[in-house]
């Protein structure tokens, strides 16, 4: 699938090393499920619940990266990253919260899973002690594999019916507009490779390999309901 948004070198480099684990998603069968409209409502409730806590520490993980660095630019863009994680929470989420019976309450008292708490531990360890080229590319799979998404179900769809029951969601990632988000989230994560050594572009590249295996789990994690063992 052609790009809408330029992919800059080093984020050419850390997508082909996570070729096999971005493209997994596509074919995963929470998200094939979620594309004809057959997934369950009740999978589609628990993986909404444990998103809405995940973009809370995406939230945190950008609030935190504008303060490690020094371009005002590049403060405001984080800043304002951080806001529109939550204003996807509060309008996606508790939209489907009316239906499928969840609200903020709800949000707050469940428990992530295993792998939310990894994905979230990871991402947080990633902006808080590695370089900011590291914090970049942790938090730059999650929209880029989500807006990559949505705009290839919307062409292999063609249209999405009013009455689909995921039609917000499908409606919302395939959005052309988020096309200048990865813009601006790509450029940052080429402007500061480049201002790094070869070591901390390699802890970059695991760290964005990694946050693509916890994507992959976050459908699996759904799809099976993931819990701890001593639930």
């Amino acid at each position: 699938m052609t790009s809408p948004f330029p992919i800059p070198s080093f984020a050419e480099r850390c997508k082909s090393s996570a070729k096999q684990s971005f493209g997994a998603s596509f074919s995963h069968p929470f998200v094939l499920a979620l594309a004809d409209g057959s997934l369950d409502p009740k999978v589609f409730r628990f993986y909404q619940i444990q998103d809405a806590k995940y973009l809370e520490s995406f939230s945190d993980a950008c609030a935190i990266l504008s303060t490690r660095v020094t371009d005002p630019e590049d403060k405001l863009w984080l800043v304002d990253a951080a806001r529109m994680a939550l204003v996807v929470e509060s309008q996606l989420h508790m939209g489907y919260g009316k239906t499928l019976g969840y609200d903020a309450k709800t949000i707050a008292e469940t428990e992530p899973t295993p792998n939310n708490l990894a994905y979230q531990n990871h991402m947080i360890a990633s902006v808080v002690k590695g370089s900011v080229v590291e914090g970049f590319a942790a938090i730059a799979p999650c929209p880029w594999l989500y807006i990559d998404l949505g705009q290839h179900l919307l062409k292999v769809k063609g249209s999405i019916p009013e009455d689909h029951p995921y039609a917000s969601w499908l409606l919302m990632y395939s959005d052309p507009g988020f096309n200048e988000y990865m813009t601006n989230l790509l450029s940052r994560l080429q402007k500061y490779a480049d201002l790094a050594d070869e070591n901390s572009k390699k802890r970059a590249v695991a760290a964005f390999q990694q946050s693509c295996n916890y994507e992959w789990m976050f459908w699996e994690q759904a799809w099976t309901e993931q819990t701890w063992p001593s639930r």
